[in-house]
């Protein structure tokens, strides 16, 4: 858990932006290259449209857009940020960093940029490395984005259906200052949580350095080991089991009522998981917002974007209390509860 300050600041969310990429994809027009069809992609996932790059379009291209909108909003200029975090599944590259590729295009040098690496559970966990830099004084201003081109790592074939159905690509970005104001928007705290027992239970196997000799073979190609893997029924129970732990802890840590809450984002998986996370927790529909019905499942890019689209609905206010979740791949989990 990150709580508490060392300095006597406290980080808040200064700005917010997204972008999608402009091409849509519904449900009836994935039944051109597999098996499937609108009625059974809404009925297990909630989904209706994602949104798919073309062309070359890398993530960190969609990081950008996103990262100019909320430093815009932010009142910043790109060479104000100290520290650059891009939390994402799917790198330019496996080498090197995205964030590199990012700072690049955002015309700066010098300052520290990393990935986050750590799936869907990526952006909480960016925000709470995030809250200590700033916590601790060591950076005033870092840009936090989670982006995506999923799509382009998916087996669209109808082998790979039960996978390639949930993702979409898009990028979510937030900028996190520093305030002394007792009255501003903060970051309450954050807690974080792995079970590396399931790690094999949503994974990419291939390429692998763990693998005999060479990193990818023909034969792990042809057997489709480099596109993503999942046990949905274990992921499906996991899921539902430990964001709400993560919410109850998350409040008891701020001594803090399930009612003090304003409003609740959860990652974007499969909207019967958020359902039925709410309903464990007793939360009203009115008080979750969900975007996975246009958006489908963007990885690390869900919560930023969620937070992005709330604004612009007016869901999201300045001063109001919102409790996050995530639940993914490793499994890793987290929450964080901020007053915007």
């Amino acid at each position: 858990m990150i709580s508490g300050s060392l300095t006597g600041v406290h980080s808040r969310i200064s700005g917010v932006g997204s972008y999608l990429p402009p091409r849509i994809l519904k449900n009836s027009d994935l039944s051109s290259f597999m098996e499937t069809s609108d009625e059974w992609i809404r009925s297990r996932t909630g989904i209706e449209q994602r949104h798919w790059v073309t062309g070359t379009t890398a993530t960190s291209d969609l990081a950008l857009e996103a990262a100019r909108v909320a430093l815009a909003d932010a009142h910043l200029s790109a060479d104000q940020i100290d520290l650059i975090l891009l939390a994402t599944t799917s790198p330019d590259y496996d080498l090197p960093p995205a964030a590199c590729f990012l700072q690049r295009k955002l015309g700066l040098n010098n300052i520290p940029a990393m990935d986050v690496r750590q799936a869907c559970a990526s952006f909480v966990y960016g925000m709470s490395i995030a809250d200590a830099f700033i916590k601790t004084g060591t950076y005033k201003n870092i840009l936090l984005v989670g982006a995506e081109t999923q799509s382009k790592a998916l087996d669209k074939s109808t082998r790979g259906r039960d996978m390639a159905v949930l993702f979409g690509d898009g990028a979510g970005a937030i900028v996190l200052s520093a305030s002394d104001d007792p009255f501003s928007g903060r970051i309450f705290s954050t807690h974080l949580h792995t079970d590396g027992s399931h790690a094999e239970d949503l994974w990419i196997p291939s390429p692998s350095c763990a693998a005999d000799n060479e990193r990818m073979s023909r034969e792990s190609f042809e057997r489709g080991d480099h596109f993503p893997r999942m046990e949905g029924k274990v992921v499906f129970q996991n899921a539902v089991k430990r964001m709400p732990e993560a919410i109850d802890e998350a409040l008891q840590a701020n001594g803090m009522k399930m009612e003090d809450i304003d409003l609740f984002l959860f990652h974007q998986a499969n909207l019967r998981i958020n359902e039925m996370v709410a309903k464990r927790l007793g939360i009203p529909d009115s008080k979750v917002f969900n975007t996975i019905q246009k958006y489908g499942n963007t990885t690390a890019a869900t919560l930023p974007l969620g937070m992005d689209t709330a604004l612009r609905a007016g869901k999201l206010k300045r001063g109001m209390t919102v409790a996050m979740a995530a639940f993914g791949s490793g499994f890793s989990w987290g929450s964080t509860i901020f007053r915007y």
